[in-house]
């Protein structure tokens, strides 16, 4: 399990004043890209590759509040993805000071390729530095019928509304 401490800033609180729901999906991001920066994945490779991640879903499930004054973790590990690597799943954890589990989120998403704009599969090192993050007891091959479990598709608005 990949972790990751953060404080909880006065930026982070909500109107509530406890953690808000946007300081949950930026503090996944920021323990995303830490490991993936520590496994060769780093700004400078996704550049050169002219790669770069997209997500496709974020369900976050809340069992606690969390406040200011302690810090807190997050942790990461892999819960699956395609034998290319050009799909993946995230399992993330957050953790009270104590080590209490207050919220968790599975996210899955893919690579895509910055000139085509479609979803690619991982040249073979990264491939390889992927394969090495931790995972979850319950890790599994993805395909890309996985990707499309929630059967959820685009509803255009009607055009006599977009045109008013």
């Amino acid at each position: 399990m990949y972790l990751k401490e953060f404080e909880i800033r006065w930026s982070d609180v909500d109107a509530n004043r406890h953690l808000a729901n946007s300081a949950y999906l930026n503090f996944m991001s920021h323990t995303r890209m830490s490991l993936l920066t520590e496994i060769g994945f780093g700004h400078r490779a996704m550049v050169t590759r002219e790669i770069g991640p997209v997500i496709f879903h974020e369900h976050i499930y809340y069992f606690k509040e969390v406040f200011p004054g302690k810090p807190i973790s997050v942790s990461l590990e892999v819960s699956g993805m395609s034998e290319d690597g050009s799909f993946f799943e995230f399992v993330h954890k957050f953790f009270d000071s104590e080590g209490k589990n207050f919220a968790r989120c599975e996210m899955m998403g893919a690579w895509i390729d910055l000139q085509q704009r479609k979803i690619t599969s991982l040249p073979e090192d990264l491939l390889e530095n992927f394969s090495r993050a931790p995972r979850t007891d319950h890790f599994k091959f993805l395909s890309k019928e996985d990707t499309r479990k929630f059967s959820k598709s685009p509803q255009d608005m009607e055009s006599s509304i977009v045109t008013g």
